[in-house]
């Protein structure tokens, strides 16, 4: 194939990549499993640090949280660490005096898998109050940063199929003729590169959450080169230069072992038929153990900075991880070089070549059953997370892929056993004249030639024995490869086709939260606001339409859980000051459950309104209807939606 064809090729194939596994930002991967003050909480006295613990091990960076006050002034007294030692809490002290009022927590943290996530929360000194902290809603990542590292991440799991599938295809299958897939090896090698150092550039900004303008910021360069992401990158640029010197000096030591003296001597027709094809091109032990090195460490840089690398049996499930990406890049890659073989090769693909390669591919599908059994059960947990999460709704997806995939290997496998049985060689005895070596050797004089005639003659008398069998022999099997060698052609190309769908979806995969992680994260959410939550404290504007009949109703909902509640509404007037009202009204509605509305009875308590018997019976989000009245015929009434735990 030419160069630009192959670029061509190589361009479609990123695209295809790109379109059909998307570009949206990737699923966070951590969260939050406890802070300390609560989300929420209002405190009697000013805290001396704010901590968060994670479901996971995370990396942090100075400024990673960012506490502000309700004017919009950071109260940070230090930079971010980690809490005690432990790599899953971090904390961040506070400046001393702080006055009361409402203050915000802006976090920015990168979770054990290398993905970012960030969010906010609240709590309160004294009393809830105003507050003027501008915190981002954008995502923790930013679009176009996104867009450019995911499109980085699926050139680099195509290139490494290429680079490790085509070579292992040379090695192992050892077609007649390794030059169609020179260009093959070498795209997969330089896309590899390329991919790798824009992943270090985009990973600055990608953590950050900032635009591709600071992919050249030193301080992001720095910091991704220090961070345990960087340093898979950094090996892999290392291996990939062992990898050239490799696959150079195989290409050169290939050439030397295979070639023939260009003499027209009847001995190298004698050479060309007398050497093995395996003391020809099989490779040294050597060469092979320096080869699978090479494969085993680039699947690693894999495995050390995505899911393997966070969450339990992170041996085993490294271990399982690299076995995956290798049997995968040997099985996909190697299809990639056996259609590039078919189509591109002068000579006919040797038979024996095609069916090395036929049991390559199943002993690589057997690893990535295995492999894929025990990444699933990790991943999911429970069969509850098949569909109940994105995970699993992606994996039941690779799974159809998969057996779609296999369904084209086995029309593939069939077509490669007729093919072997149609090329096998028939041995055909060749008849001698008897006497005719002993004539031919005693005789020196002109009867030598005599004899010599007498025996041509003989062997093509024998040759023409069967040459009236041979058309009749030859017929069939002259038509027949040709035509078992297009189907194979065609189940190939099916199979390529549904290789890349796999492709997409096996990078989107790795983008996504694990099930598991996913169903914990809810539970300890869950866990944690219930048991940390003392309070809900809502803040409603309103505005009956007159002078002087606008303000906030504060409403303060304690515990906030099932069970009898108690409520305090406070009405905060025009001046910011506390404001009196004739009466307050208050109802707790679940449409989704039909139950209520519960009216809360609030009675007037000298200053605020409230009751210490409000029985809210299940779990849920609650529509909140609060009624203010603030003369004989002006009133109010707003809704706000509030969360009940259990």
């Amino acid at each position: 194939m030419s160069a630009p064809r192959r670029a061509v090729a190589l361009v479609a194939l990123l695209g295809a990549l790109f379109v059909l596994g998307g570009a949206g930002p990737v699923s966070a991967h951590s969260a939050v499993r406890e802070t300390t003050p609560g989300e929420g909480t209002v405190l009697k006295s000013a805290p001396k640090q704010v901590t968060m613990t994670f479901t996971e091990s995370v990396g942090i960076t100075d400024d990673s949280l960012r506490v502000l006050s309700p004017e919009n002034r950071r109260v940070n007294a230090g930079d971010t660490e980690h809490a005690s030692g432990r790599s899953d809490s971090v904390r961040v002290p506070l400046d001393d005096g702080l006055a009361d009022g409402t203050y915000t927590v802006a976090w920015r943290v990168v979770s054990a898998d290398s993905h970012p996530i960030s969010g906010a929360f609240t709590f309160s000194i004294g009393k809830p109050s105003e507050t003027t902290a501008a915190v981002s809603a954008e995502p923790a990542v930013n679009s176009a940063s996104g867009a450019l590292y995911d499109i980085a991440r699926y050139a680099a799991y195509a290139a490494v199929a290429l680079l490790i599938g085509a070579a292992t295809f040379v090695l192992v299958c050892r077609p007649d003729s390794a030059e169609p897939l020179r260009g093959l090896v070498r795209a997969g090698w330089w896309v590899l590169v390329a991919s790798t150092a824009a992943l270090l550039l985009i990973r600055g900004p990608y953590e950050r959450g900032t635009g591709p303008s600071t992919l050249l910021d030193p301080e992001l360069i720095e910091n991704t080169l220090t961070s345990r992401p960087g340093w898979a990158l950094l090996a892999r640029l290392a291996l990939l230069a062992g990898a050239a010197v490799f696959l150079v000096r195989l290409g050169r030591g290939a050439a030397a072992e295979t070639e023939i003296p260009e003499t027209e001597s009847p001995e190298k027709e004698i050479l060309e038929k007398e050497i093995p094809e395996k003391e020809q091109v099989r490779p040294k032990p050597v060469v092979l153990a320096v080869g699978g090195v090479l494969a085993v460490g680039l699947a690693v840089t894999w495995a050390a900075a995505e899911h393997a690398s966070a969450g339990i049996q992170v041996p085993l499930a490294m271990t399982s991880s690299v076995l995956h990406l290798l049997a995968m890049a040997v099985w996909l890659g190697g299809l990639a070089a056996l259609l590039t073989t078919l189509h591109r090769s002068e000579a006919l693909l040797p038979a024996a070549s095609v069916a090395r390669f036929s049991r390559l591919a199943f002993a690589s599908v057997a690893v990535l059953v295995l492999t894929g059994v025990y990444q699933s059960w990790r991943g999911l947990g429970s069969w509850d997370a098949v569909f109940d999460t994105s995970y699993g709704r992606i994996l039941v997806a690779k799974v159809c892929a998969v057996v779609l995939l296999l369904a084209a290997a086995g029309f593939s496998r069939r077509w490669t056993g007729r093919l072997t049985v149609a090329e096998e060689p028939l041995r055909v005895p060749v008849l001698e004249t008897v006497g005719a070596r002993a004539g031919g050797g005693a005789d020196s004089g002109p009867g030598a030639g005599s004899s010599s005639g007498d025996t041509g003659e003989s062997a093509s008398a024998a040759a023409g024995d069967g040459s009236d069998e041979k058309p009749e022999t030859e017929s069939e099997p002259a038509s027949a490869p040709g035509a078992r060698r297009g189907a194979l052609r065609r189940s190939v190309l099916a199979e390529v086709v549904v290789g890349v769908v796999v492709l997409v979806i096996t990078t989107v995969l790795t983008g996504t939260q694990p099930g598991r992680a996913e169903i914990e994260t809810a539970a300890a959410e869950e866990t944690a606001a219930a048991g940390q939550r003392t309070a809900s404290t809502t803040l409603i504007p309103f505005d009956v339409g007159t002078p002087g009949g606008h303000g906030k109703v504060q409403i303060v909902l304690e515990p906030g859980r099932v069970g009898e509640n108690t409520v305090e509404a406070v009405i905060i007037g025009p001046d910011g000051g506390i404001a009196t009202v004739p009466e307050i009204r208050l109802s707790f509605t679940l449409a989704s459950q039909k139950i209520g509305p519960i009216d809360a009875g609030l009675t007037n308590k000298g200053g605020y309104w409230g009751t210490s018997s409000l029985n809210l019976p299940i779990p849920g989000t609650w529509t909140m209807k609060v009624t203010v009245r603030t003369s004989d015929i002006d009133q109010v009434s707003e809704t706000r939606r509030v969360k009940i735990l259990r």
